[in-house]
């Protein structure tokens, strides 16, 4: 990316030419909460929509690995954990495309080694998030995290265009429902997140928590 373009361009440069590359193709369409099968050698690319990525230990429970957004790419190729699971956070529409069929596109593998690099900085940002002691500053950080991933600015902050559980949030910091309810609470009373009539997310990021 060069110094004089911004990231919203740089994600629709990169969505254009997937849609120049295959375009008259049918994607698949899912709802929101709805499981996005990963058969295997296959890229599953994000074309509408936001995909959250996790695994599942032994004991059941859930833990969070990501956040997919248009162009991204999700999919056997990309991981060796098992399971891997792809949820649509909202509608979502999405690309399939064969990994030989990737390989044999110059163009296309280009384009796909930038976005994971993308996915990669995002994990990296989780993993960080992961080694503060306090769950409230974990908390924190995810928020700032998902505000500059999923946010859309507006007049009162960055509003989260998708709606997380409080389960969401509690799987990808490690935390319990409970605790997370609790601490939104005081960021409320802080002043530092609101809620939309949508119950979507609205989070003050230029204001310092009290």
């Amino acid at each position: 990316m060069t110094p004089e373009t911004t990231p919203s361009q740089y994600v629709k440069r990169e969505r254009q030419l997937l849609e120049d590359l295959y375009r008259g193709r049918s994607l698949s369409s899912y709802s929101p909460r709805q499981i996005i099968p990963l058969p295997p050698e296959e890229w599953v690319i994000v074309c509408r929509g936001v995909v959250q990525l996790s695994t599942v230990y032994a004991n059941g429970s859930e833990a969070i690995l990501g956040f997919a957004v248009p162009s991204m790419p999700l999919g056997s190729p990309r991981t060796k954990l098992d399971p891997y699971q792809a949820k649509a956070l909202t509608a979502v529409d999405v690309l399939r495309l064969s990994a030989a069929e990737v390989e044999a596109s110059e163009t296309l593998s280009q384009g796909l080694l930038k976005q994971l690099v993308r996915r990669l900085r995002q994990t990296e940002a989780l993993l960080a998030l992961a080694g503060r002691r306090r769950v409230e500053d974990r908390l924190r950080q995810l928020l700032s995290l998902l505000a500059v991933e999923l946010g859309s600015p507006i007049a009162t902050g960055v509003r989260l265009q998708v709606r997380l559980t409080h389960q969401d949030l509690a799987n990808a910091i490690g935390t319990t429902r409970v605790t997370i309810t609790r601490l939104l609470n005081r960021f409320r009373q802080q002043g530092w997140i609101t809620v939309d009539k949508n119950h979507h997310l609205i989070i003050k990021l230029a204001q310092t928590p009290l």
